[in-house]
């Protein structure tokens, strides 16, 4: 039975108000759009004033079939131009989003402009918009924009308590070996740890707004008629199918980017919606630089640390000596506007290091210079590394970062973990290793199988390929 209306093919599509979650959620819309659907995509004021800035009041007018709409996100007036404090964030989605959002639902459904709603697509932790939409009679799906086995880590929160696992009696938890301790209950997924479950369960107060709210909107998603997955069968295939026991009503039509090549005559037009300014003349930079020899560092958009953790990944690059593109944010270092990093450091590196503030990180994991990837492993990033062949160096910060972590440096092959305590010394080794050593050619080796493997399920015919074909067939 399709999920929309068959007769009208109007589809509303609702990101949590971050970076990592509007990028696949505006990655799906595009696609749906070039098969001739009607998209109203839905920002925040906030992230709409930001999209003004990064792209221009033209671009946010939109077409006349691809519309942008804004809702309030119940936080206090704000133009920093940074992602917003994420536990203030979600909380206030989740108790001022969803009367906005109906009202908007009702809006275009009484509009002679566009086509009656025939269909919600909602991030995976926006279960506001999926109760709004059943209260006016209109279908919809949730589209879980991170890793299945982050999902499945999520759906675990309740059995950790009910197995007296959390809360946690004190904060001892933390560097006790507490967090090393096995699981290895959890369906679909092999050699866990209790420090790879979703970071929000290190609480002693089961009250804590992000072990909730993670936790509900998870087993909420888990009921949704449908779930999109952006990742492909081969590559969580166990944790799919302890998924798809729950709710057998899922489709993985992922890397989404991958997918996209079908339908756009240039390689990288499947864009997200960037926030931040691109900077592309790093891809000048990168073309004067030999094959598999830069060190490409990201850390997402939402990653923070200590001024001196910055300063050790900055000494660990530079005693490395090879070339390195690293993106720092304004506001990477916790509690300042401004990250500063010291004039000897950048004396040091001035011909071998390029330092901006944002990129077209597609562009950039595809060019051949990328030897290895230091990244926070937020799925966006782990997915499109992945599908570009190329190694990680893993600095989980938060939530299922730890989970893509585990997966990357064990089950896939792909990654080498950096502790969290940084040292630069730990650092030069790593990025020695992964660019030149024994261990990284080992782990590129596995990237190109995994690639070629992205490449299969994206194919004509792919399993991903044909779950977006089966998807679109329930729209239509």
């Amino acid at each position: 039975m399709s999920p929309f209306n068959a007769q009208k093919r109007h589809v509303v599509c609702v990101p949590l108000p971050t970076q990592g979650h509007v990028n696949p959620l505006m990655q799906l819309a595009k696609l749906l759009h070039c098969k001739g659907i009607h998209i109203t995509f839905v920002n925040t004021e906030f992230n709409h004033r930001r999209l003004v800035r990064s792209l221009g009041p033209e671009f946010v007018k939109g077409q006349p079939d691809f519309r942008f709409e804004t809702i309030p996100d119940g936080l206090p007036p704000s133009d920093v131009d940074a992602t917003q404090d994420v536990i203030a964030l979600c909380d206030s989605t989740r108790k001022n989003c969803y009367a906005p959002f109906k009202e908007l639902l009702k809006k275009l459904n009484s509009s002679a402009e566009v086509p009656p709603v025939s269909g919600v697509i909602a991030d995976g932790v926006t279960g506001f918009a999926i109760k709004a939409a059943k209260e006016l009679g209109i279908p919809g799906v949730q589209f879980w924009t991170a890793s299945a086995c982050g999902f499945q880590g999520y759906l675990q929160y309740d059995e950790l308590v009910k197995r007296g696992v959390i809360p946690f009696k004190d904060e001892k938890f933390i560097g006790d070996g507490t967090l090393d301790t096995n699981i290895d209950w959890i369906l679909g997924m092999k050699n866990m740890r209790l420090e790879d479950i979703p970071s929000f369960i290190r609480v002693t107060d089961l009250n804590d707004i992000m072990f909730d709210f993670m936790g509900s909107e998870a087993q909420y998603c888990l009921r949704s008629s449908s779930i999109i997955f952006n990742t492909f069968q081969e590559l969580e295939s166990e944790v799919l199918d302890a998924i798809r026991a729950e709710n057998p009503n899922l489709y993985t039509i992922g890397p989404l980017h991958l997918l996209g090549r079908h339908f756009f005559q240039k390689e990288f037009e499947l864009s997200g919606l960037s926030l931040w300014k691109n900077d592309t003349k790093c891809l000048q930079w990168l073309e004067k630089r030999e094959p598999n020899s830069v060190i490409y560092v990201n850390y997402g958009c939402i990653t923070v640390m200590s001024e001196q953790h910055l300063e050790e990944f900055a000494w660990g690059l530079a005693n490395s000596k090879n070339p390195f593109l690293w993106i720092v944010r304004p506001d990477v270092v916790k509690g300042e506007e401004y990250a500063n990093l010291p004039q000897e450091f950048l004396d040091e590196v001035k011909d071998r290091g390029y330092i901006t503030t944002w990129c077209p990180q597609n562009q950039v994991l595809s060019h051949p210079s990328i030897g290895v990837f230091l990244s926070h492993c937020g799925w966006n990033s782990t997915i499109e590394g992945i599908s570009a062949g190329v190694p990680m160096i893993c600095w989980p910060f938060f939530a299922e970062q730890q989970t893509n972590c585990r997966y990357a440096c064990t089950t896939w092959g792909i990654g080498m973990e950096v502790n969290q305590d940084i040292k630069r010394e730990e650092i030069e080794a790593l990025v020695n290793e992964a660019i030149k050593g024994e261990k990284g050619e080992e782990m590129r080796q596995k990237c190109l199988q995994w690639k070629e493997k992205a490449m299969r399920a994206t194919d004509t015919g792919g399993s991903s390929y044909n779950d977006f074909n089966q998807f679109l067939e329930a729209l239509s």
